[in-house]
């Protein structure tokens, strides 16, 4: 059986109620998934500002995720003997700056700069808050605890991208990006506020949370976030190009998909840390397949809403992914819980650069808008490829584990 090592393991030196811990750590989520999902959504408005292409504009969000590969492990290291508290405060306060930078960008250059830069605390923020709502929950509800900070960033995609893509619409992209730095600076004030004053582990050093390097099931199960969760994230980027180019939507359609599209990762997420409390490693493998099967059909969605939002749907359910592969890494990660549940966002948002980067090469070769769909399943299945070495690596240890006992 897997352990499930302590997540919080200093004593918090008075109670806090759960539910409004980890409505503070979700409100974070939320202005961290608006920004990550809203920038998709503004592409075609940004990239037109200024000068830019559609598949160019696409390495603005390469530049975010890279932000966040970037990010999560330095920050995780250098951090490592501050107070989880004050870690959040100080992450959403930079992430204010750089989205409010973003809002000011003179030119696409600038742009990229400050994408980088926004997205540097995005890892650190979901993997150090991840660590407080599981050490707030019982063992048994871990998953279900880590999703409740999840549904931050995807209650994001159904109120907060589509209402920052209306604003972009009508008032101007760049409004879309300071609505993020207002929920940010909000967030740290409500984390300083409301957060657990918990000390630092007393035995936490850069060099133990480097330790989770060296586990392989650890790289394992970010090599399924990396590569799997590069399908949904493809064709995420180029749904506004392509809802405009192949469906001819109205652009005031778009919010209503985007919002399916946030409804399906809402009740994902839900639907997965349930799965995940039970049986996680299985959990893991459906939800891969369901992604798979789902980013196949959307090639054939695309040319009607009435078929294109159902199969939106079904993509976003894809989004659950995030909180079982978070509750996972904490069970393979041993003493090095912080560097590794920052790893996680790492994971995904390589998979956020490496979607987009390769939908755009499909599109740039002339295979169509639609081709993101077929680029999307093809990761997934990658995704999956790497979890069947993971369960074949955990089936084999628990037969190790049985002939030891007899």
């Amino acid at each position: 059986m897997t352990s499930h090592p302590t997540t919080d393991p200093v004593p918090s030196p008075r109670p806090y109620p759960v539910a409004l811990v980890l409505a503070v750590l979700a409100l974070g989520g939320f202005a961290i998934g608006t920004t990550e999902f809203a920038s998709m959504s503004l592409l075609p408005y940004f990239a037109a500002s200024l000068g830019v292409d559609a598949p160019t504009a696409g390495h603005a969000i390469s530049a975010y995720a890279l932000g966040v590969v970037v990010g999560a492990p330095v920050i995780a290291v250098l951090a490592a003997r501050l107070p989880r508290r004050l870690i959040l405060v100080a992450l959403m306060a930079v992430f204010a700056v750089g989205n409010l930078l973003s809002a000011l960008s003179p030119s696409f250059g600038w742009m990229l700069v400050f994408r980088f830069f926004s997205g540097l605390p995005h890892g650190a923020y979901f993997g150090v808050a991840a660590l407080v709502a599981a050490g707030v929950a019982p063992p048994e509800r871990r998953a279900r605890a880590v999703a409740m900070v999840m549904i931050g960033l995807t209650v994001a995609t159904i109120v907060g991208v589509p209402t920052a893509n209306a604003v972009g619409q009508w008032i101007g992209w760049r409004w879309g990006f300071v609505i993020v730095a207002v929920l940010a600076a909000l967030t740290a004030m409500a984390v300083f506020l409301f957060a657990p004053r918990d000390a630092a582990h007393p035995d936490a050093s850069p060099l133990r949370e480097l330790g989770a390097l060296g586990r392989g099931r650890v790289w394992l199960t970010l090599g399924i976030g990396a590569i799997g969760f590069g399908g949904m994230f493809c064709v995420y980027t180029y749904l506004a190009s392509t809802m405009a180019e192949v469906t001819h939507a109205s652009p005031a359609a778009l919010p209503l998909v985007l919002a399916v599209f946030g409804v399906g990762m809402t009740v994902g997420t839900l639907v997965c840390a349930w799965a995940a409390d039970r049986a996680q490693m299985p959990a893991i493998g459906a939800v891969l397949l369901w992604s798979a099967a789902s980013l196949a059909l959307y090639p054939m969605a695309v040319h009607s809403l009435w078929t294109l939002v159902p199969v939106v749907f079904l993509i976003g359910c894809g989004g659950g992914l995030g909180a079982v592969l978070q509750t996972r890494l904490m069970d393979v990660a041993g003493d090095a819980q912080t560097l590794a549940a920052a790893l996680n966002h790492s994971a995904f948002n390589f998979a956020n650069a490496l979607g987009p980067w390769l939908g755009g090469l499909a599109i740039a070769a002339g295979y169509g808008w639609t081709s993101t769909g077929y680029v999307g399943a093809a990761l997934a299945l990658g995704g999956f490829a790497i979890w069947a070495v993971a369960a074949l690596d955990v089936r084999l240890e628990r037969r190790r584990t049985l002939a030891a006992a007899e």
